[in-house]
């Protein structure tokens, strides 16, 4: 009898943990389809009274996208596209919003990427860590010297997070894990098994180095 409640136990513990995967995987794809759709729809409906062509907004968007990623990466356009870039930084009221956006995205993915240190930060007792990232090195500008660090952590399930100004001494690198894993692992609570990440990677190197072997 006791074995049996213990088996209905982890049964439902697993049953839990595979339907908050679902949520994890599914969340992102619905949001970002959701979006796309309202945007083609959008473009569709403006464009439908002159020109009546299904899939027209799709169309328009993917050009868009490309032709702005093409601009910014031509040497004229990119000094205009600069240009802009410092005006919006300096109109009152969009400044905000338009900085703190451009800041947001260019850490996880531009050319200014800061989450890319994972640690592991002692912050209330000496036997609890909590997994963050390093953000800044130096903290000259609030005046604390050079033995504090600060050290982003995300909160599970959420896009909020919080910053602790600690000791050096009292952060320690994760080596073992990509950067990736950890952000991974610290915003679904732990519910991700990072064991079997690692194994996935181990057995695609391997399969990768029995490939190149077998290549030569």
């Amino acid at each position: 009898m006791k074995g049996s409640r213990i088996s209905q136990s982890i049964t439902a513990k697993k049953l839990l943990r595979y339907f908050i995967q679902g949520i994890i995987i599914l969340a992102p794809i619905g949001i970002t389809a959701y979006v796309l759709y309202w945007l083609f729809d959008k473009v569709d409906s403006i464009l439908r009274p002159y020109v009546n062509i299904p899939g027209l907004g799709f169309a328009i968007i993917i050009v868009f996208v490309l032709l702005v990623g093409w601009i910014s990466s031509n040497f004229i356009m990119g000094s205009a596209i600069s240009f802009f870039d410092q005006w919006m930084e300096r109109t009152p009221g969009i400044k905000f919003i338009y900085s703190s956006t451009k800041d947001f995205f260019e850490a996880f993915a531009g050319d200014k990427k800061r989450f890319n240190k994972a640690v592991l930060a002692n912050v209330f007792s000496e036997d609890v860590w909590i997994v963050g990232f390093l953000t800044d090195d130096e903290m000259h500008k609030f005046d604390m010297g050079s033995d504090k660090v600060a050290v982003y952590v995300p909160q599970a399930y959420n896009f909020a997070g919080q910053l602790y100004i600690l000791p050096r001494n009292r952060v320690k690198k994760i080596e073992h894990i990509t950067s990736g894993e950890a952000m991974k692992y610290a915003v679904t609570g732990g519910v991700v098994e990072l064991e079997e990440e690692m194994d996935k990677k181990l057995r695609s190197e391997l399969k990768s180095d029995r490939t190149d072997i077998t290549r030569v």
